[in-house]
């Protein structure tokens, strides 16, 4: 079992990386975290603010100013970077810049390093595209349908490649519709504020069939702290899911239930490009670590809710 002691967290005040802080300072854990704040947010870490050191900074920029020294940590978790596929349609050299360029940098500086620490690098389930089969397993073909899923997926084949040639520690995950407190976006977020605004009527897009596995953040911090420690590391990949599919009318109406209000329901038919329509998630490889998604979908609906009701959007 490796041991998390010194930690270097890369996106650390965003939506994932700020639950991720929070638990390994409960670990007593000592944390160093590298964000711009072009997405993240000071107040995602309040609570634990004043037991972190916080870099205010690009990766890039305070990697080649040796504002944070790699040498000194014993595990990074990457998580910065561009982590919505929309942004990457309209400006690919965006996604490029923040999602590759970056990542291969921080790389770099591993390869350079005479001890390297272990890296965990989250990607996407968008390396995937549309599905050859369901559920989707880690061997099958990964055909991604946006720039964000092609520069995650380089990103891993790049985090594979340095582990069998530099022999650097390093393990690839794949996360499936994340959702929880904290979250600026994706389809809940954009759920909860529709009915915010309209409680009588909700639009979506598609035709309500589109198949997610959502999952909520705690479960994903989990996963993260699981191959962190118990992974063999060697350039591996893992899908991190629920294990448990649903329509997007499903999520829908649980959502509803959870609000107690019942909306009229209005599908546009069409989905965004570079959406993928259909995932199930075969999950089996990280359960053979001992990972156990503790809560469910509906659960984290009603915690999710709770966080919005107190929020401005």
């Amino acid at each position: 079992m490796n041991l998390l002691k010194q930690i270097l967290v890369t996106g650390g005040a965003g939506f994932i990386g700020s639950h991720l802080v929070e638990a390994l300072v409960e670990s007593r854990a000592q944390v160093t975290i590298v964000d711009n704040l072009q997405r993240g947010a000071r107040s995602n870490l309040k609570a634990v603010l004043q037991d972190i050191t916080f870099v205010e900074s690009d990766l890039l920029d305070a990697l080649n100013r040796r504002v944070v020294q790699i040498e000194c940590f014993d595990t990074i978790f990457h998580l910065a970077g561009n982590s919505y596929v929309p942004p990457s349609v309209e400006s690919p050299d965006f996604d490029y810049f923040h999602n590759l360029q970056t990542s291969f940098a921080l790389l770099e500086h591993l390869r350079n390093a005479n001890a390297p620490p272990r890296l965990v690098f989250v990607s996407s389930a968008a390396v995937y595209g549309n599905p050859v089969r369901v559920p989707i397993h880690e061997m099958d073909l990964t055909v991604p349908i946006s720039p964000y899923g092609v520069s995650k997926l380089a990103v891993e084949r790049y985090v594979a490649v340095y582990n069998l040639l530099y022999n650097i520690p390093a393990v690839s995950l794949r996360l499936f519709s994340v959702f929880g407190p904290r979250q600026p976006k994706q389809v809940i977020y954009d759920f909860f504020g529709k009915l915010r605004e309209d409680p009588k009527v909700l639009r979506v897009l598609g035709d309500g069939t589109q198949q997610r596995d959502f999952n909520y953040v705690t479960n994903v911090v989990d996963a993260l702290l699981l191959v962190a420690t118990e992974a063999p590391s060697t350039g591996e990949v893992y899908n991190v899911a629920s294990g448990t599919t649903h329509s997007i009318a499903n999520l829908v109406q649980v959502l509803c239930e959870v609000l107690e209000l019942e909306p009229h329901v209005e599908y546009s038919g069409s989905v965004r490009p570079g959406d993928a329509e259909k995932w199930a998630v075969d999950i089996s490889k990280i359960t053979s670590l001992g990972y156990l998604p503790k809560v469910k979908m509906r659960e984290g609906l009603k915690r999710t809710a709770d966080w919005f009701a107190g929020i401005q959007v």
